[in-house]
């Protein structure tokens, strides 16, 4: 018996979630989003139903989740704990793909009130996610581990502009990586990075590549592994001369925290950064 679960957000990110969810034959599918085009744009079918609703309305969420077996956020981080609360009163299990440790930890306060069966897993994409559950498998193959780094990054193989990078998902989420704090465990201790240093250089198949630190991406597995290894580590992988970039954009401007992140956020969202060559 297919199992009914919901995804919130009907982005680039969500519509693939629910393209491999409603062609896996094991569910059926709820998409929901509050922009009524990105609804349209999405293919139904017997395993895809859609929905416009404001993810804001507690009530009509809590309604859409009925006799849901779950249901998965794939919008920004900011209405996660929202959508976590619908889940908690709707008695399904919930995951999202967020990086802001915040939220998480917000989520974890929220999953203490579950019911027995009821799943809450926050995190639950490639970093975080998928890269934390990897390191730890291979950790778990040694008698002691020393060191672990984990080196994650979504590049365009050709990129259009002089950051050399293109957003595939969330805007929220990557200034989040840019401008948070970084849990590191160095030399036994865990402690906490500046985003955007840690910078280190590689060559791989003749490209050059850059790494440094970002927020997020590790997940929870400082938490796991402190006191077993002395060094463990997440960068963000990125092509040659994109952090000097992104560190001046970030941290070169004479701007406020709040008043940073509020122009990053609508200067990302412009087509000079992402989408068109700068030129002297």
């Amino acid at each position: 018996m297919m199992k009914k679960i919901t995804v919130v957000g009907a982005g680039k990110i969500g519509a693939t979630i629910t393209k491999l969810l409603s062609q896996s034959g094991r569910f059926k599918v709820q998409l929901l989003d509050v922009d009524s085009k990105a609804i349209a744009s999405i293919n139904q079918s017997a395993e895809l139903t859609t929905a416009v609703i404001d993810v804001h309305n507690k009530a009509a969420l809590i309604a859409a989740l009925d006799k849901q077996w779950g249901v998965i956020s794939a919008c920004s981080y900011t209405v996660n704990i929202m959508i976590a609360e619908a889940a908690l009163a709707s008695g399904v299990s919930y995951f999202d793909l967020t990086e802001d440790v915040k939220t998480t930890d917000a989520i974890r306060v929220i999953a203490e009130l579950a019911k027995p069966g009821q799943i809450f897993l926050p995190q639950c994409g490639l970093a975080p996610g998928f890269i934390s559950i990897l390191a730890h498998s291979m950790a778990q193959q040694f008698d002691s581990v020393d060191t672990i780094k984990m080196r994650v990054g979504a590049l365009p193989q050709y990129p259009t502009n002089q950051l050399m990078y293109n957003l595939t998902w969330s805007t929220d989420g990557l200034i989040n990586e840019y401008c948070n704090r970084c849990d590191v465990i160095k030399d036994g201790r865990l402690i906490k990075a500046q985003a955007l240093e840690g910078l280190e250089k590689f060559s791989l198949d003749g490209i050059n590549y850059e790494a440094f630190n970002t927020s997020g991406g590790l997940g929870t597995l400082c938490e796991t592994l402190q006191g077993s290894v002395q060094n463990l580590n997440y960068k963000t992988v990125r092509y040659k001369g994109h952090q000097y970039l992104a560190d001046f954009l970030i941290n070169g401007l004479d701007l406020g925290s709040g008043e940073r992140r509020h122009w990053l956020k609508k200067f990302s969202k412009q087509p000079f950064p992402l989408h068109a060559k700068m030129s002297c």
